[in-house]
């Protein structure tokens, strides 16, 4: 039988619990739901169980990672190109996965901020007019476009389509050396060998009226002069978390998409050995994307 005594300590206890309710603003009412939802076993055993497979899983690709990797840029360069607000632990992993398969970083090189800014093409067609006067004439179509020309210049400066990759050259210096001296460009005091493979690290999704256009230029531009090139992002770059196409789910809507590879992510390991198996490919196939949410897979085969 329950006790008078009992009884009273569960109604105080009761009136106790929607006093807190209300201080917090809620609601006596309002707040047993998600309590209750919240502090289910079923939703903390879910929990419990989620982070040790994912643990796993990352374990499991990283003891497969070396031996499905070697080799496969053996005597082959990249060069590293990051967006403003790209991941550093995220690109240092991935130069050490290009590693792992064989392959030597040949410079990083670090675009600047007014670079991708919309509200700086001005300054970026002005420079890059100069510079294809100057420096680049046939070398670099003379109606391309804004940020086409622009990545065009990049890559004449850091890339090449020679598989064994090409020495720099007084033009390419120059060039480098002028779009860093315009603060666009954050490049290595001495120029390094010039790169067959280029990877394009993503930074933060730019939701600038403009932006997109930005970006698929300089990939476009890239594409020109690289033997291949990769762009890569985090997962939520693919499809972010609302459901909606990211940074890189937008720009493989887009028809310059067709000439580079794209991988999201490389914020997992699976993502970042996609990453190296794409940089591969692109050598002799390019386009495809592939990922977390790539349409021609989690990774490229064959």
């Amino acid at each position: 039988m329950i006790s008078l005594r009992h009884h009273a300590l569960t109604i105080v206890a009761v009136f106790l619990a929607l006093a807190a309710g209300i201080v917090l603003g809620g609601g006596p009412l309002s707040d047993v739901g998600p309590t209750v939802a919240t502090s289910s076993p079923q939703d903390d055993a879910a929990v419990d169980r989620s982070q040790p497979q994912a643990d796993y899983t990352e374990q499991f690709v990283s003891t497969l990672a070396p031996p499905v990797l070697a080799g496969r840029l053996a005597d082959r360069s990249v060069a590293v190109v990051t967006v403003p607000g790209a991941d550093e632990q995220l690109v240092t992993a991935l130069a050490e996965q290009v590693g792992s398969a064989g392959g030597t970083i040949s410079a990083r090189y670090e675009l600047g901020d007014d670079l991708v800014d919309p509200g700086q093409k001005s300054l970026v067609d002005t420079l890059g007019s100069q510079l294809l006067t100057q420096q680049a004439e046939g070398d670099v179509p003379a109606e391309a476009s804004t940020y086409d020309r622009i990545g065009q210049l990049l890559g004449l400066a850091l890339a090449t389509k020679e598989a064994g990759g090409e020495d720099p050259t007084g033009k390419t210096r120059a060039v480098a050396d002028a779009i860093s001296g315009a603060g666009l460009l954050t490049a290595p005091e001495k120029a390094g060998r010039r790169a067959p493979l280029v990877l394009l690290v993503l930074g933060e999704d730019a939701q600038d009226e403009g932006a997109d256009a930005v970006l698929a230029g300089l990939v476009q531009g890239l594409a020109a002069q690289a033997a291949g090139v990769v762009v890569a992002g985090v997962t939520a770059d693919g499809v972010s978390a609302d459901g909606e196409p990211g940074q890189l789910g937008r720009l493989r809507a887009d028809p310059v998409a067709a000439g580079v590879a794209s991988v999201d992510g490389i914020d997992t390991v699976a993502g970042r050995v996609a990453t190296v198996i794409a940089l591969q490919r692109s050598l002799t196939t390019p386009g495809g994307a592939f990922g977390a949410s790539g349409a021609d897979g989690a990774v490229p085969l064959g």
